[in-house]
């Protein structure tokens, strides 16, 4: 429930910022006495569009903190907690970036890489996945989220994410206004558009955000496999993350935050939405590398 009055709640104070500055700017008003205005409306659709996905992007790190109720390993506790915090060390620091945050969240098995910069990201892993997993397991997911990390993954899927988004905006309020037009055509009384484009906008928002989810989807399940890959460098060998993922597929994976779900060792629902490939294409890409 928390996490989904989070979700909510940071979308609302997004949009709501974003709509400021659109009206700042002027270019909320693409909509003119003379038709349609397409560049105002463009720069409304890149403002809207990147603009909630690099916000999104710069409070990712809080907010999956808050959302999934991670504890940061500022001090290790506990051996196991000093292992981690090592493994991590190790592994940024043979990947080329800086040290990222660490932290435990209660839950079932599952871990998540955040942040919007390279070197200062956070690697969250469950208690599930503690529990569950041997140590060796356990690096190989961290390999994973460090290559995430590495890869530059949350700045792509973020550059990947806006450029979806600014297509819905912009496609669904052309479509919307051609189609008010064509159900106006001869009423010259009437001013400002009609409900025709109201309801054919929300209609073309639905629709084209279900395909723009499907695309953003397939280049996140494409980044999975080259995670893999990159914890399996990272290990000098590929045989511990094949065991990782093989030991994942026998357990039920914790639900993450949509804020950074693209970004855990498992998850998706459907084989269009999924943002995670099946566990055994995984296995076997990593077999024929």
């Amino acid at each position: 429930m928390k996490r989904i009055f989070l979700f909510v709640m940071t979308n609302l104070a997004i949009v709501m910022v974003l709509g400021i500055v659109a009206n700042v700017l002027g270019v909320n008003r693409f909509l003119t006495a003379n038709g349609l205005d397409l560049t105002a409306l463009l720069g409304f659709a890149l403002i809207m569009g990147f603009g909630g996905a690099f916000i999104s992007l710069l409070i990712s790190k809080p907010v999956a903190k808050w959302s999934s109720g991670v504890r940061v390993i500022n001090q290790p506790q506990n051996a196991d907690e000093a292992w981690i915090v090592e493994v991590v060390s190790r592994l940024a620091q043979k990947a080329g970036i800086g040290m990222p945050e660490v932290g435990i969240f209660e839950g079932e098995p599952n871990a998540f890489a955040t942040g919007a910069f390279k070197n200062s990201a956070l690697v969250a892993v469950s208690t599930g996945l503690l529990q569950g997993m041997t140590k060796e397991e356990i690096e190989a997911v961290i390999g994973h989220e460090i290559a995430h990390i590495a890869n530059g993954d949350m700045v792509t899927m973020t550059l990947i994410q806006g450029v979806m988004n600014t297509f819905v905006v912009f496609i669904s309020r052309v479509v919307g206004y051609a189609v008010d037009s064509f159900l106006r055509k001869g009423d010259s009384q009437s001013s400002g558009p009609g409900i025709g484009y109201y309801v054919t906008t929300i209609v073309m928002d639905i629709v084209l955000g279900f395909a723009a989810a499907m695309v953003v989807a397939w280049f996140s399940r494409h980044r999975e496999f080259r995670a893999d890959a990159g914890a399996a460098q990272l290990l000098g060998r590929k045989q511990p993350m094949i065991n990782a993922l093989a030991r994942l597929g026998g357990m039920v994976p914790g639900e993450l935050p949509k804020s950074v779900a693209a970004l855990g060792i498992a998850g998706g629902v459907g084989a269009l939405f999924a943002t995670h490939p099946p566990i055994e294409q995984r296995i076997a890409a990593l077999q024929n590398t």
